[in-house]
């Protein structure tokens, strides 16, 4: 029994791993707190959105909706945000592939925030200096799949359906048919 359980935990263990290249050890600090707290210098894992990407010069800075983390540290689906932060790494990363609404993980540094705009909006951001990013990749879209057929049930006399086949009431052997003797 103590061998199933370990093989178990195992196993269970494995699913929800945080991806290599943002793993370690960071400070449990949301985006909102880097705003009213002096957090500057701890080393941070946010994800969310990405908003928009700026390339520069020197610098690529990615404006992220922040949303709540799952336990593979990627962000969650859902209406809930804890703002916008800004992450910005020293080097090039192209918005095509970067591009609006993908899934992004960034471990990094916080920094001092920033004043910007959302639309007419003055909005106070908060920042980090990203170490590593994780692209997640997309999830799929299930709107666009085909649609399951209905369960329809094989006992005891299959089922009628006027289209297929073209005879009408069709027979299907039921595999609980040997319980039923009519």
């Amino acid at each position: 029994m103590l061998r199933w359980t370990v093989l178990i935990a195992v196993l269970l263990s494995g699913c929800a791993s945080i991806p290599q290249p943002i793993r370690g050890n960071v400070a449990t600090l949301s985006p909102q707190q880097a705003l009213h707290e002096d957090v500057t210098g701890n080393r941070v894992r946010w994800g969310g959105e990405v908003v928009k990407v700026t390339v520069n010069k020197d610098d690529t800075c990615f404006e992220l909706l922040a949303k709540p983390l799952d336990r593979s540290a990627r962000p969650l689906r859902s209406d809930n945000s804890d703002g916008r932060f800004i992450a910005c790494a020293p080097q090039f990363f192209d918005p095509a592939v970067y591009a609006k609404g993908r899934e992004v993980t960034v471990v990094g540094t916080v920094i001092e925030p920033v004043s910007g705009k959302i639309g007419e909006y003055d909005y106070r951001y908060p920042r980090v200096t990203i170490e590593r990013i994780f692209l997640w990749p997309e999830r799929p879209d299930f709107s666009t799949m085909p649609p399951l057929y209905p369960y329809r049930p094989f006992y005891p006399y299959g089922f009628y359906d006027p289209f297929w086949p073209p005879m009408g009431y069709q027979y299907f052997p039921s595999p609980f048919m040997h319980r039923h003797f009519w």
